[in-house]
């Protein structure tokens, strides 16, 4: 078995602590924090547990949630160009904080940014 970027990285630790760093970001972000409940704790576990299992860890976020449905879920905010670029600029931000190899940097950046350009809907 290939060993997954979720192994190479350190597992669920890696991810809580990216997410750490994206969310202090986050809250001071005029754009971005008005989007976001008053209780970010829920989020941060979404997402790391998102990441962590998209990046080959456990299925946690699954159990938790269901099938991502990542479109639907983010359906209700008005996510623009300005939001998206914001929400990208702390992702890559937090990346650029995490100590992993260029290979693994460019893989989670790339991927990020798709994510982040498809889910625009204004």
């Amino acid at each position: 078995m290939d060993e997954t970027l979720y192994d190479r990285v350190g597992g669920m630790p890696f991810f809580v602590t990216l997410v750490e760093h994206f969310y202090d970001g986050v809250e001071t972000d005029e754009i971005l924090r008005p989007m976001y409940p008053e209780d970010l704790e829920p989020g941060k576990v979404h997402l790391a547990t998102f990441l962590a299992q998209y990046w080959g860890g456990p299925a946690l976020y699954q159990e938790i949630r269901g099938h991502p449905r990542l479109r639907m879920r983010h359906a209700p905010y008005v996510i623009t160009k300005r939001a998206r670029d914001a929400w990208i600029t702390h992702m890559k931000a937090a990346v650029g904080s995490m100590d992993m190899g260029d290979e693994d940097r460019a893989d989670l950046v790339g991927y990020l940014d798709m994510a982040a350009h498809q889910l625009r809907n204004r």
